[in-house]
């Protein structure tokens, strides 16, 4: 894990559940802003925090609002939020997570999509043979992106492979992953297209017809989100609710001190066993596509 380690406060599957984050000598950190974007600029491999591993269905990611951006478990209208199984998927088909160090800024407009970033770090789709752990940060090869339009927001997902994956070095671009692994690029544009219909919401709708753009494509895309963290976190740009506080960002107004950092890990409630994960989560839904 490039000696990134994680310490569990609270129960798994509560409200309070968080995953903080320390780096190789024990501090803690921040995985959004301390984690470099880069594990190496010369070959284009990127950071990547998994925030949910394959087949799981708890909606983990990054609190950007909480102190040291810790993994917590999504709340909507006050319950933790689990993804459906919308036949014939089973959880999430991939290891899902984000490159540190990215931001897709809600005030500036895609040229690509015409709409407007959805305040998060860049989503990636792992797309390895190996089942990652939450908060596990590994190295990835991109090969390709799609761009969704969740609710009106741009949602850029980033297809992207492990460099350790025993397979790596066979995929370069997207095509590799079309020819390679027939039926996945298709089964993922399933499956953001209609994760969200068993809650009642509409299909989700993507730009480019629901196409995959290549490597280069997403490489600049994820350079431009690195832009605009540079500029969040330089407080170039209003954030707004997001908090940047940080420990390695020397010239950034929001850096802060270990004590600071241990203080907020210190006020979580200690680790507990894992609550159990409600049955209904193991439901699969089946509807006529449209």
């Amino acid at each position: 894990m490039a000696g990134y380690s994680v310490e569990e406060r609270a129960a798994p599957h509560s409200l309070e559940y968080r995953l903080f984050f320390k780096d190789a000598a024990g501090r803690y950190i921040s995985p959004f802003h301390d984690i470099p974007i880069y594990a190496d600029a010369g070959k284009n491999v990127f950071n990547m925090v998994v925030e949910v591993p394959r087949w799981t269905n708890a909606k983990m990611e990054i609190a950007t609002k909480d102190p040291l951006n810790p993994i917590k478990q999504d709340v909507k209208k006050g319950k933790l939020r689990y993804v459906a199984n919308v036949f014939p998927h089973k959880g999430y088909i991939w290891n899902y997570g984000a490159i540190p160090q990215t931001w897709e800024d809600p005030g500036h407009k895609d040229e690509n999509t015409g709409c407007c970033g959805d305040n998060d770090p860049i989503d990636v789709c792992e797309i390895g043979s190996k089942v990652c752990s939450r908060g596990e940060v590994i190295k990835v090869k991109v090969l390709g992106t799609l761009a969704l339009i969740d609710e009106g927001e741009t949602d850029w997902k980033i297809i992207a492979i492990n460099v350790e994956d025993p397979e790596a070095d066979n995929y370069n671009d997207i095509n590799d992953v079309r020819r390679m692994k027939p039926g996945y690029l298709e089964a993922t544009v399933d499956w953001f297209r209609r994760y969200k219909v068993p809650d009642g919401k509409p299909e989700n709708q993507f730009a480019f017809n629901g196409e995959f753009k290549d490597k280069d494509f997403a490489v600049n895309v994820i350079k431009s989100t690195h832009e605009h963290w540079k500029a969040l976190i330089a407080k170039k740009t209003d954030g707004g609710e997001i908090n940047c506080a940080n420990l390695t960002v020397s010239d950034s107004p929001f850096c802060c001190s270990q004590e600071c950092a241990k203080a907020t890990v210190d006020a979580a409630p200690p680790c507990k066993a894992a609550n159990p994960i409600p049955p209904e989560v193991d439901k699969w839904f089946y509807y006529q596509k449209n």
